[in-house]
């Protein structure tokens, strides 16, 4: 056995424990790493690998016409596939899902177009009335899964009449029950898990071959949307609104799918930067505690090589000699290390990307996972050879280095020797002292936590606030549908003394040169409903038009262009008072549509898709009582519903905790930074501490210099730290809000931040001064200045 083989068996002897504390901390960072890095990888792509198994239809046609005839739409050229499902709400044991499960109409549905990943079971059969399957969501929510059964309960026919003749009134459920098994598990771009969603079940066609007019009345009233696959994919879309305008003979509102894939595609790309960024964050705080541990490490190695150099030890031997424990260390760290990233697998990706994982489970990323068991031991060896080297180098070098500004200040304004010194400390370059790097990581870590929780402020307030996405009222009236309405119920509800506005809004499918879209046109009852907008000011003539952030992007039009609206038997032209938002409703989400006045809907529409009421209760009112109020006062012809909420608020819940977990990492950083900085001084120092103390200094001045090192050291991050992680926890914030959702931007505040990270910085100084001060006070001075 040569020399460096026996001085690691000695290593493996003497320093076990510090081996093993080195492997345990390169492990459990190594695997935090490399677990975010590969969910990062696997949810940023977890969409396109669905949508790649899948067919993923192209268009979403919002058809309100009767017993429509779809064959004649699969029939238009550039088609591949319509797959219709009825509007029809069916009660499902006792769990809230009416509108949510979708009777398809055919077996198209899974065969022609969004033929879905199977997750578990198989596919319904289409001729089986008895026959669900469900959405992964469901199985946790509801604790049923492939095997289990569900009772589907109906409406009568009349039921259903009542429903459409309401507009959207909750059906009664007094029709047939049907007992169906869950038979399948399924996943595809339509059908996939919303994030708060609320777990669907999905029958087979054969319930609608079955119970027909349970499902769209005796009268047939009821109607049934499609989604179609086009040949030419999202390009193909603008071509069906026309073919379907041609067919129907008025526009009708058709939905490029690709838009609502974009939004999703933006979520998971914001989730997986979410990722780095914590990966980022947990890699710098590893690097520096790791980093730490060589330093300490090699020098007490050296102390106990530099006895041998006179036998003959070269700086190379030494240096190679310093490195093999920490290596043999890191070796069996990094392969532990990629063995629990690999472990963690299953449970990635989270947030929104688990939702269209194509293949959940365990996943082992050989680009992420591999390079690694060669990487990080290199890096260590070289670190260590490195550090080996600068030591014996520097035990040599005797020039003192400059005093900092400050410290020269301090020195001239007479301050306390204690306190100059540890100012000294703080902020001078002393000889191997990892004064900068403190200062970078004190620095890094409080502007990374302010900005952390700066962004996570506006997080939550975006989650919290529907009015953020234009949503400023509470509630959805349904009057009718097709140009069918209820009158005079709206100025009832006004009545109401808990209600403080109440607005009537007409709504139409429109289109301006091939672009479809939905137009509102709204007229105040009680108060106005306030709109949201972004600039401009809200419609006020008969010829303003407030355009939707999406549609207004679409169009390429902005504030005083004027666009041409075509809507069902007229057009007109209208002049953009503003870019905004608009209520969210059936066939459109917040940012996508037009809202003009009642007059001004007069100028471009002869009848209307959908009529309703919104209405704005007053602050403190007790929603609920007042709801039931008005559904008395209504009667049950009236459809009463809560507004619909942004999926967004939802999102952002969702991935609420990804701020909070990176400032955490980011405070490790600044304490450990810290920490490190005043340990190595209180080490390094002693003999200089010792002089001091053989002249006069007190325990409670020597105690003094490192609370006065660590403190600096924590008013250095503050003072310039917190302001530039406000400004930079804004700026990620503002990006977010104007590239990524579009939303009203509100500055962020985090008031518990600002009012708390001075006295926790200074605190936890406080803590990392005190076992140094402690060991400062109770230095032995004789027998440190006896053995220089």
């Amino acid at each position: 056995m040569g020399f460096l083989g026996a001085w690691l068996a000695l290593e493996l002897r003497r320093r076990w424990r510090a081996m093993l504390a080195l492997a345990l901390v390169v492990a459990f960072a190594l695997a935090t790493v490399l677990t975010a890095v590969a969910g990062a990888r696997r949810g940023a792509s977890a969409l396109d690998r669905l949508r790649a198994v899948t067919l993923p239809a192209d268009a979403l046609v919002s058809n309100q016409e009767p017993d429509l005839d779809w064959n004649r739409v699969r029939a238009l050229p550039g088609v591949e596939g319509v797959a219709p499902y009825a509007i029809a709400g069916i009660h499902v044991d006792d769990m809230p899902l009416n509108w949510s499960c979708v009777p398809p109409v055919d077996a198209a549905m899974w065969r022609d177009l969004e033929r879905p990943v199977v997750l578990a079971g198989r596919l319904p059969d289409p001729r089986r009335a008895d026959e669900v399957v469900v959405q992964w969501r469901f199985t946790r929510l509801y604790g049923k899964g492939v095997g289990d059964t569900v009772r589907i309960q109906l409406d009568t026919p009349e039921e259903v009449d009542l429903v459409a003749e309401s507009g959207g009134a909750t059906p009664g459920g007094h029709g047939p029950t049907v007992t169906a098994t869950i038979v399948g598990i399924i996943r595809s771009p339509y059908f996939s898990d919303g994030v708060d969603g609320p777990g669907v079940v999905l029958p087979s066609p054969g319930l609608f071959q079955k119970y027909r007019d349970n499902l769209l009345g005796a009268h047939h009233k009821g109607f049934s949307i499609a989604l179609v696959r086009l040949a030419d994919g999202a390009a193909g879309v603008e071509r069906l609104r026309t073919q379907m305008a041609t067919l129907i003979g008025h526009p009708v509102q058709i939905d490029t799918l690709a838009e609502t894939g974009r939004h999703y595609d933006q979520l998971l790309d914001y989730e997986a930067v979410s990722l780095l960024a914590f990966a980022l964050a947990a890699l710098a705080a590893a690097t520096l505690l790791v980093g730490q541990h060589l330093l300490r490490s090699t020098g007490g190695v050296l102390a106990d090589l530099r006895t041998l150099r006179a036998s003959g030890l070269t700086p190379r031997q030494e240096a190679l000699a310093a490195a093999l424990g920490p290596v043999a260390a890191t070796i069996a760290g990094t392969v532990l290390g990629v063995l629990g990233a690999a472990a963690a697998s299953p449970w990635m990706p989270i947030g929104a990307a688990a939702n269209f994982e194509p293949r959940p489970g365990a996943d082992f990323d050989p680009v992420v996972l591999l390079p690694p068991l060669v990487v990080v031991p290199l890096l260590v060896a070289v670190t260590t050879v490195v550090a080996a080297r600068i030591a014996r180098s520097a035990a040599v070098r005797t020039r003192t280095p400059p005093a900092s500004a400050l410290v020269s200040a301090a020195t001239r304004a007479g301050l306390p020797v204690p306190v100059v010194t540890g100012l000294r400390y703080a902020l001078g370059r002393g000889q191997g002292l990892p004064i900068r790097s403190a200062l970078s990581g004190t620095l890094a870590g409080v502007l990374g936590v302010t900005a952390a929780f700066t962004f996570s402020t506006g997080v939550q307030d975006a989650s919290e606030h529907p009015e953020r996405f234009g949503q400023t009222h509470h509630l959805l009236v349904f009057l009718g549908y097709n140009g069918e309405g209820s009158a005079g119920v709206l100025p009832k509800v006004a009545t109401d003394p808990d209600v403080l506005a109440v607005a009537d809004a007409r709504v139409g499918a429109a289109s301006t040169g091939g672009n479809a879209y939905v137009v509102y046109g709204s007229r105040p009852v009680r108060n106005a409903v306030p709109s949201v907008v972004v600039s401009g000011h809200p419609p006020v003539t008969d010829a303003d038009v407030l355009l939707g952030v999406t549609t207004a992007e679409r169009l390429r039009a902005g504030v005083g262009d004027v666009v041409r609206i075509t809507g069902r038997g007229a057009s007109a032209d209208f002049r953009v008072s503003a870019i905004g938002f608009l209520p969210i409703g059936v066939s459109n989400t917040y940012d996508d549509g037009a809202l003009v006045t009642a007059e001004g809907y007069d100028r471009a529409f002869r009848t209307f898709d959908l009529h309703l009421g919104h209405v704005v209760f007053r602050p403190g009112a007790d929603t609920g009582a007042a709801v039931a109020r008005l559904s008395r006062l209504v009667g049950p012809k009236i459809g009463l519903v809560p507004a619909i909420m942004p999926p967004q608020m939802s999102e952002f819940r969702d991935v609420r905790i990804l701020p909070g977990a990176l400032a955490v990492f980011l405070a490790a950083l600044a304490v450990a930074a810290a920490a490190h900085a005043v340990t190595i001084t209180g080490r390094r120092r002693r003999h200089d501490i010792a002089v001091l103390r053989a002249l006069g200094m007190t325990r409670p001045q020597a105690r003094l210099i490192m609370l006065t090192q660590a403190g600096t050291l924590g008013a250095f991050g503050l003072i310039a730290g917190v302001p530039l992680g406000l400004i930079a926890g804004r700026g990620l914030w503002r990006l977010v809000t104007h590239d990524y959702t579009p939303m009203v931007y509100v500055p962020p505040v985090p008031v518990a931040t600002l009012a708390l990270i001075t006295p926790v910085t200074l605190a936890a100084a406080a803590a990392i001064a005190a076992q140094p001060a402690r060991s400062m006070a109770r230095l032995a001075v004789s027998r440190i200045l006896r053995a220089e």
